[in-house]
């Protein structure tokens, strides 16, 4: 018997999201991705176990079977010719469907919690490949803190200091964005992105209004096309007196904004409950992976 293993999986804000027109070998668009994750946690537990299952709570719709948590250990497990006499359960609290990375979030902390268990450094090219093959965005959930990934969003090419941001968070009414259904609709209409540098600069520097100054996402507009709600939650929260930018999160359909503080934060997410009945929710940036492992 190992034992119990809990592991934090916190979701993230793109600061820069730049999809290209161009894709690579396996079809997967070049992505410059900038993100930074965020004092929002799913709780996942691995535990020893008969066979192997997996159960979030609340319930997918999905089967356990199809969920990106049941991918990565699974193929963790044939990458390490390890058995999975285990269960790994899912307290979740990031919203689907919402360009936070709940999914991606909570593989790739199930991944750090079976490095964990198994005495393997999360840093492992094997560990890192089978995140990759998981989903774009879960190498990133490896070692959560800000970073920049370039190639398809999924190889880290930088890491930055701790900059904790006060950040407000929505997700307006209905039944979320996909991905996949976002790209699709960014494929009618590509549009080249502006260069990650400035925001890479003002992260190096520290310099608060340098980020906020330089948020970005050309992801966007599908999003909102898709569904509306989300040029609505932007557009509302750019009107507020307490924000300092905001932008449609990924894919959509939350929307983010920066603020000067946890208070303001707060306030405007008291707002968005509400006036406007959305999802709300006030948090900081995390700057350092042990925060949230």
């Amino acid at each position: 018997m190992v034992g119990r293993q809990v592991v934090y999986a916190p979701c993230k804000i793109n600061l820069h999201l730049g999809i290209h027109a161009q894709t690579d070998e396996r079809g997967y668009h070049y992505v410059d991705s900038v993100m930074a994750p965020v004092g929002l946690f799913d709780e996942v537990t691995v535990d020893d176990a008969p066979f192997f299952a997996v159960r979030h709570e609340p319930a997918l719709e999905v089967p356990p079977e199809k969920t990106t948590v049941w991918k990565a250990a699974t193929m963790l497990a044939e990458e390490l010719h390890t058995k999975l006499n285990l269960r790994i359960d899912i307290k979740t609290r990031i919203p689907e469907k919402a360009g936070l990375g709940g999914s991606s979030a909570d593989a790739g902390a199930a991944l750090r919690a079976l490095c964990a268990r198994w005495g393997v450094d999360v840093n492992d090219p094997r560990v890192v490949d089978v995140a990759r093959r998981v989903g774009a965005d879960v190498a990133f959930f490896l070692n959560p803190e800000p970073s920049l990934y370039l190639g398809a969003g999924d190889m880290l090419t930088e890491t930055f200091p701790a900059l904790p941001l006060p950040a407000v968070i929505v997700k307006p009414a209905g039944d979320g964005v996909s991905a996949r259904a976002a790209y699709e609709e960014f494929d009618r209409d590509p549009s080249e992105p502006v260069s990650y540098g400035d925001m890479c600069r003002a992260l190096r520097e520290g310099s608060v209004e340098g980020v906020r100054e330089h948020i970005f996402n050309n992801l966007a507009p599908a999003a909102k096309a898709l569904q509306p709600g989300c040029a609505e939650a932007e557009s509302w929260l750019e009107a507020q007196p307490e924000t300092r930018g905001a932008l449609v999160s990924g894919s959509g359909s939350c929307a983010f904004a920066l603020c000067d503080g946890l208070g303001a934060a707060r306030a405007v997410a008291e707002r968005a409950g509400g006036e406007q009945g959305w999802w709300s929710f006030a948090t900081l940036t995390v700057g350092k992976p042990e925060e949230v492992c």
